[in-house]
């Protein structure tokens, strides 16, 4: 749908808002990843998994509601930023943690090393692993929304999201390990954990996806699979 210039704005800045956010959270669950933490679900399973994984998945959502309502160059296009983005931030850690702390500095180089030093590794496995996960999230996602014709929005939400989430919880633990960041015997649980854990939450978005979804689509007035066009033909 070709929108007109007022809308057209908007659109653009709302597009530039999920896009910051999207990059704002993969770059943080690449710089917090060295923390893990336990999580008792309702003694039903203890989750035990990275403080990484928790900004993650709304990189997942963001990109479902930019296919769905944007297209799915758009999509790609955030995600190739992201991926630029967080190489970025690898160089400013890599200079921080190159020059030296002063005498009085709260953190000094050790403290710093320990806390970012792993992050280089971190970075390279995540980026691999996300660059895979989130093509294979995008394209599943298009070739449901073709097969629906556009309906059954959860449906291609979930699907695309199970599958792409197992692929990059497993890439980059494999990835991790292979480096001797995570020894080999807690890769099982870690996978177990990380992947379940990431079904539960895209379960939980999907009705943020429906209401997202629903106001972009009724603020620009698209119907069934329409989807917007940014640019001026």
């Amino acid at each position: 749908m070709v929108l007109d210039q007022k809308k057209r704005l908007l659109a653009q800045k709302i597009y530039l808002i999920l896009a910051g956010l999207f990059i704002c959270s993969l770059v943080v669950s690449n710089l917090i990843f060295q923390k893990f933490f336990y999580w008792d679900f309702f003694g039903l399973y203890t989750f035990e998994i990275s403080v990484g994984i928790l900004p993650y998945p709304i990189t997942f959502l963001i990109t479902d509601v930019i296919s769905e309502v944007y297209g799915k160059k758009k999509a790609n296009e955030v995600v190739t930023v992201g991926i630029f983005a967080s190489f970025f931030s690898l160089l400013i850690v890599y200079v921080a943690n190159a020059v030296p702390a002063a005498a009085w500095s709260p953190v000094n180089d050790e403290l710093f090393t320990t806390v970012f030093g792993a992050t280089v590794v971190a970075v390279f496995a995540s980026m691999m692993a996300y660059l895979l996960a989130q093509y294979i999230d995008i394209q599943i996602f298009h070739f449901w929304k073709r097969v629906t014709k556009g309906k059954h929005l959860w449906l291609r939400n979930n699907f695309s999201t199970f599958l792409s989430q197992f692929v990059d919880t497993f890439a980059v633990l494999f990835l991790l390990c292979s480096f001797g960041k995570i020894e080999w015997k807690l890769f099982s649980g870690l996978l177990l954990s990380g992947f379940l854990f990431k079904v539960l939450v895209a379960a939980i978005d999907t009705p943020f996806l429906y209401v997202a979804v629903y106001g972009l689509r009724k603020k620009f007035g698209l119907k069934g699979a329409e989807e917007l066009q940014l640019q001026t033909e």
